[in-house]
Formats: C-alpha cells, structure tokens, sequence
C-alpha cells in the first residue's frame, strides 16, 4: 500500500493547462443563497426542458428535469450529470435514468471542441472554453429560478464528462457537496487539483475500459485508476489503507479510511466504457451487475455540504 500512496501523491499537481483552455473568470467558490423559492419553476413538475444561460459571452444549453415531487417551497438537491465526448444532454438523460431520483437534475450540453465534436473542459480536444465558470453560472440560474437546496449541490459525469466532474471537485469543492464519475477521463489538460476543501469523490470504472484504460495510458497522459484515487485521498487526508469488499460478484468496492471526505471506488469486472447498469442502455444491450445511478444518489445523500448547513444559506 505505501509505495502506492506514495506514487499517487505526484498526481496532486498535474501538468498545467494548455494555452488553448481559457483563463478562469470570476467564479464563487462557497455557498450561495437561493432565491428562488416560491417563485414559479419554469417547466412542470417530472418534465424535462431545454434552457439556455449565458457564460462567458456564450449562449450555453443545458437540459433541465424536475422531479415529480417538486415543490416551490421545499429546498430541493440539484444533480449535475455531464455527457461524454460525442454525446448530447439528451443521451446523458437517457443513459443514467437520474431523472428517477428526487432531485432537480441538468444536463449540460458540451461545445464543439477541435475534433468537431462536443466535450467539456479538461481534455486535450476541448474547445478552450470555460466551463467551470459555465457551471458556476448555470448553478446561479438554478438558484435563481427554484427552490434550490445550496447543501446538496452534486456533480456527476461520463467518461470526459466523469473527468470534468472530478476538475469541478477540484475548482469548486466549496460550492458543490460531492462528486461521482464514471469512467472518467483525468487527462492532464485539467490543471491543477487545489480544493479549498475536502470534498467527498466516489468513481466507477469497468477493468476491460479500451477507451480510458483501467491501467491508464501514459501516452495520453491518463493515470492509472487507482493511482486517481490515491490522489485525491491525499488531498482528503485519508490514511494509507483502504478496504475491501465485494458487494455483488465481479464488483470490489473500495473505500479509504479515516478521511477528512469520502473517498471511494467501485471496480466492475469486465466492464468497458459503459454506464452501468442491470438493464440495456444507450451504452450497452449487455446488462451488468451493478446499477450505478442508485449508488451514486446513496452517497450523494450520505454527502451533504456541511458548511452550507451550518451557514444557513438557504432563504
């Protein structure tokens, strides 16, 4: 285990951004009030719409679901869930089923990067465009607009979008409560990782991943899973052991210990770059073992913001 967690810490400062990412605007790292409350939301409860905010000069698009539940007047968790390179806001819905959970869930839409396709911030073909500031600025218009609970603010994400969910746990740690990814992405083009706090990260990845290698891909600059890992319990103050433990066949549950936040990894057998799941989905007509919304909401609602709470930002 040491050599291991000694290895991992070279990860905690990655290679800087390329000149082609634009530089940060002005972006809040802590809690903000929510405003919206009692106002009327602007699309049917347990319907979906497509909005549009605008960062960065940049009319940006994102796909917005209200659960069946809501309500104007009870604070709500908002679920972010990033699409993966090539794909859509819409396939993100239909991929991960988190509008079954009682949260208000957006899928923003990526931007067209240097391989003609969308992807978001954080990867070699990026567009350059800043969307940690986008998904500050997406956040304000949820708060503005609904009854948005600044405790439970989560990201989650696919693939490149996994990799943002993991750069937005590093730039907005003391906004967001958790964050959860899915074979992600963590190429070097993220910058470095400096949290203003501990910030509680579960990821999932399937050992026959041929796109972003369990093993990682030194020519790419993708690090092995575990050594990601390592990193961030580094930077959460875990000690040096984890524990194991097999919650279904095929499937190794890790989970560091004694941190300051979470850190914990679920490792599927067999599985390629795919969303897990026990029935067919967008990714796969082959179910696997594991359903990974239902887990990632579990350690979402186990992870609130705990300076939010104490804070009492919610008017």
């Amino acid at each position: 285990m040491t050599p291991l967690f000694a290895a991992t810490a070279a990860l905690l400062f990655l290679v800087p951004a390329p000149a082609t990412e634009t530089a940060p605007g002005t972006i809040t790292d802590r809690p903000v009030h929510t405003t919206g409350c009692g106002k009327r939301p602007p699309a049917p409860a347990g319907t979906s719409i497509t909005r549009t905010v605008t960062s960065g000069g940049i009319d940006r698009t994102y796909l917005l679901h209200l659960p069946a539940g809501y309500r104007p007047g009870r604070a709500t968790p908002v679920v972010l869930s990033f699409h993966g390179r090539t794909r859509t806001s819409e396939y993100q819905e239909e991929l991960t089923r988190m509008d079954d959970l009682d949260a208000i869930v957006a899928y923003p839409q990526g931007t067209i990067g240097t391989d003609g396709q969308p992807s978001f911030q954080g990867a070699p073909y990026s567009s350059g465009v800043d969307d940690v500031r986008f998904t500050g600025d997406l956040l304000d218009d949820l708060q503005r607009r609904l009854c948005v609970d600044p405790a439970r603010i989560f990201v989650s994400g696919k693939s490149n979008g996994g990799g943002f969910a993991g750069l937005l746990a590093c730039r907005l740690a003391g906004r967001i409560a958790a964050s959860a990814q899915v074979s992600g992405a963590f190429y070097p083009q993220g910058g470095d990782c400096a949290p203003s706090r501990a910030i509680p990260v579960v990821e999932f990845h399937g050992t026959a991943d041929a796109t972003i290698p369990y093993a990682g891909n030194p020519a790419k600059g993708l690090p092995p899973i575990m050594e990601w890992l390592g990193a961030w319990a580094v930077r959460n103050r875990c000690s040096s052991d984890f524990s194991q433990r097999t919650p279904v066949a095929g499937v190794t549950r890790f989970a560091w210990s004694r941190c300051a936040a979470a850190v914990e990894h679920y490792r599927i057998d067999g599985l390629g770059h795919t969303w897990p799941s026990t029935t067919t989905n967008p990714d796969s007509a082959t179910p696997t073992v594991l359903d990974a919304t239902p887990i990632i909401w579990r350690f979402f609602r186990a992870h609130p913001l705990r300076s939010a709470v104490e804070g009492c930002v919610f008017t």
